[in-house]
C-alpha cells in the first residue's frame, strides 16, 4: 500500500510551497521566512526527484484532485517530461534560495526581505504548478500566480537600480499580453470542445482539426506562450528582467522560466494538437524555425556587444532558447530530446554563470565589465566559475553544453539537415567571442591600484559550484540526462498521454 507521501505526491509538490508563502508573511521575520520557504522547496525538489523515478520508464501518474475524476474535476499528470521538468525546475529553487539569503543583503532592503521570500517561494510554486497540472485553465491560473509573483521580485532590484522598475513594467504589459493571447486561445478550443482536461482535448481535437476555431485557439496559444519563452522577437521583457532584478531572481528566472513556458508549448504542440495536426507542421517550418536561426545568430551578436554582463547573458539566453526550438523544429525524437536535454543544460549552467557574477556584483557593486579588470587573481573561485561555465556555454567537450549541441547536430543529421548542423557549430563560436572578452578581463587586464577585493563568500561559492561541477558531470557522464530525455520525447512525439502504465492517486473517484 503506497504511503501518504507517495500517494499524495503530486499535490504536495505544490501545496507545500504554496502554504509557504502565507506563512513567511504571518511570521514577518526573514530568518524564518528562509527557512520555510527553503524547507518548502526542498521538499518539492525530494517530492519531484521521487516522481522523476516513479515515471521515468513511461509510467503516467494521475492525481484527481478531490477525488473528481477528469475531465470534469481538475487533474495533476505526471510524466517523464515534466516530472524532469520539475525535478530542474525545484532544484534551481531550492539552490537559488540558499544563494539569496546572503546575496540579497546588499540588494534589496531588509525591511523587504520577508516580502522577497514570500514572491519568491510564489513564483516557485507557479512554476511548479504550470508544469504539473493537466488542466488547461490551471495552467493558466499558475501562470498568473507566478507571474505575479516575477514582477514584484524584478522591481525589488530598483533598490540597487532604478531601471528595475521599467524592466518590471514592461516585463509586466508584455507578460499580461501573452498571458491574455493564451487565455483567450483556451477559450476558443473550449468553445470548440466543451473540455479543458489536456488528455481529453487531445482525443477531441483531431476530429475537428479542420476547423478555424482549432486553429485561431493554436495560433493564438503559440503567440502567449511564445511571449513568455522569449522566442525571438518576441523577447523585449527578458534582457531588462534579467539584467536589473536582484542577483538571485535572475538566477531563478534565467534557469527556469522560459523553461516551464517552453515545455507548456511543447506539452500543447505535440501532446494536445499532436504532430499530425497540419497547421502545427507549417507553423514550424515557416515561422518557429527561421527565428530560431534567427535568435542563435542575432541575439548571440548582441550579446557580443553589451558591457554589463548581466546582460550580455540575458541576450545569450535569448540565443539558448533558439537551440530548444531548433530541436523541437526538425520533428524527430532525437530533435525533442535535444530540446529537452538543452532545457536541462542550460539551466544548471546559465544558473551558474548568473551566481557568480552575482558574487562579483556583492563585492564589488557592479556587473560592468570595466570594473571586473583582474578578478581572476582576486576572486579566483568565482572567476574559474565563469570560466567553466562559459566553456559550457559554448559548448566545449567535457561540459554538458557540448552534450546538448551534439544531440541537436544528430538530430539535424538524422533529417539530412546539414546545413541546420552547420549554423549550430556556427552559432556556438559566436559565443567564444563573448565569453573571451570576459576571461580577457578576468585575467589579462590588471585591476585598479587601489582595487582590493576579495574572494565572495562560501554563502555564494557552495551553490554556484554545485551547478558548475553538475555542468562538467553531465558533461563526462550524459547517459541520465539523455535516457531521460530521450523517454520523454518519445512519450511527447507518441501524443504524450498514454503511458505503460496509468497509475490513479488520489481520494477515490466521486
Amino acid at each position: 500500500m503506497l504511503s501518504f507521501f507517495s500517494a499524495h505526491s503530486p499535490l504536495l509538490a505544490i501545496v507545500i510551497p504554496l502554504l509557504a508563502a502565507p506563512l513567511c508573511m504571518v511570521f514577518g521575520n526573514k530568518s524564518v521566512a528562509f527557512v520555510i520557504s527553503f524547507l518548502a522547496a526542498a521538499a518539492s525538489f525530494a517530492l519531484s526527484v521521487f516522481m522523476l523515478l516513479w515515471v521515468k520508464d513511461g509510467t503516467v501518474l494521475s492525481y484527481h484532485i478531490g477525488g473528481w475524476a477528469p475531465p470534469l474535476g481538475i487533474e495533476y499528470r505526471v510524466d517523464t517530461a515534466n516530472a524532469f521538468v520539475l525535478s530542474i525546475v525545484s532544484a534551481i529553487g531550492m539552490l537559488a534560495l540558499s544563494y539569496a539569503r546572503t546575496s540579497i543583503t546588499t540588494e534589496i532592503n531588509e525591511k523587504h526581505h520577508t516580502l522577497f521570500y514570500a514572491c519568491f517561494i510564489m513564483c516557485f510554486t507557479g512554476l511548479m504548478g504550470v508544469t504539473i497540472t493537466g488542466d488547461a485553465f490551471n495552467i493558466f491560473v499558475f501562470l498568473e500566480i507566478s507571474s505575479l509573483s516575477t514582477y514584484t521580485l524584478v522591481a525589488l532590484g530598483a533598490e540597487k537600480d532604478k531601471r528595475a522598475l521599467s524592466a518590471a513594467y514592461d516585463y509586466l504589459i508584455l507578460g499580461t499580453i501573452g498571458a491574455t493571447f493564451f487565455v483567450i486561445g483556451l477559450g476558443f478550443i473550449y468553445m470548440a470542445t466543451g473540455t479543458l482536461n489536456l488528455h481529453d482535448l487531445s482525443q477531441r481535437l483531431p476530429e475537428i482539426s479542420d476547423s478555424r476555431t482549432v486553429r485561431a485557439g493554436f495560433a493564438l496559444i503559440v503567440i502567449g506562450m511564445g511571449l513568455k519563452v522569449a522566442i525571438y522577437p518576441l523577447h523585449r521583457w527578458l534582457p531588462g528582467a534579467y539584467t536589473y532584478s536582484p542577483s538571485a531572481v535572475s538566477v531563478f528566472l534565467a534557469a527556469t522560466a522560459t523553461k516551464v513556458a517552453l515545455y507548456v508549448i511543447i506539452r500543447f504542440m505535440f501532446s494536445v494538437y499532436s504532430k499530425d495536426f497540419a497547421f502545427e507542421a507549417i507553423t514550424f517550418q515557416y515561422v518557429i524555425l527561421p527565428l530560431a536561426l534567427i535568435a542563435m545568430f542575432a541575439a548571440a551578436f548582441v550579446a557580443a556587444y553589451q558591457i554589463n554582463i548581466k546582460r550580455m547573458l540575458a541576450y545569450s539566453s535569448v540565443s539558448q532558447i533558439g537551440y530548444m526550438l531548433l530541436g523541437l523544429s526538425i520533428l524527430n525524437v532525437e530533435g525533442v530530446s535535444g530540446a529537452f536535454v538543452h532545457m536541462f543544460n542550460h539551466a544548471i549552467t546559465k544558473g551558474a554563470l548568473f551566481m557568480a557574477i552575482g558574487a562579483i556584483v556583492f563585492r564589488t557593486g557592479s556587473a560592468l565589465l570595466p570594473n571586473m579588470a583582474g578578478l581572476g587573481k582576486q576572486m579566483p573561485w568565482t572567476s574559474a566559475a565563469i570560466v567553466v561555465g562559459g566553456l559550457s556555454l559554448i559548448g566545449i567537450p567535457g561540459t554538458a553544453g557540448f552534450v546538448s549541441k551534439w544531440v541537436l547536430m544528430s538530430a539535424a543529421f538524422e533529417r539530412e539537415w546539414w546545413p541546420i548542423a552547420l549554423l549550430i557549430v556556427a552559432s556556438s563560436l559566436i559565443a567564444v567571442v563573448y565569453i573571451w572578452r570576459v576571461v580577457e578581463v578576468l585575467y589579462l587586464q590588471a585591476p585598479a591600484k587601489e582595487s582590493v577585493v576579495q574572494e565572495a563568500p562560501l554563502s555564494l561559492l557552495v551553490p554556484t559550484w554545485i551547478l558548475i561541477i553538475a555542468t562538467i558531470v553531465f558533461g563526462l557522464y550524459a547517459d541520465f540526462a539523455i535516457s531521460i530525455s530521450t523517454t520523454a520525447a518519445e512519450y511527447i512525439m507518441q501524443g504524450g498521454f498514454g503511458g505503460k502504465e496509468v497509475i490513479i492517486l488520489g481520494v477515490e473517484g466521486r
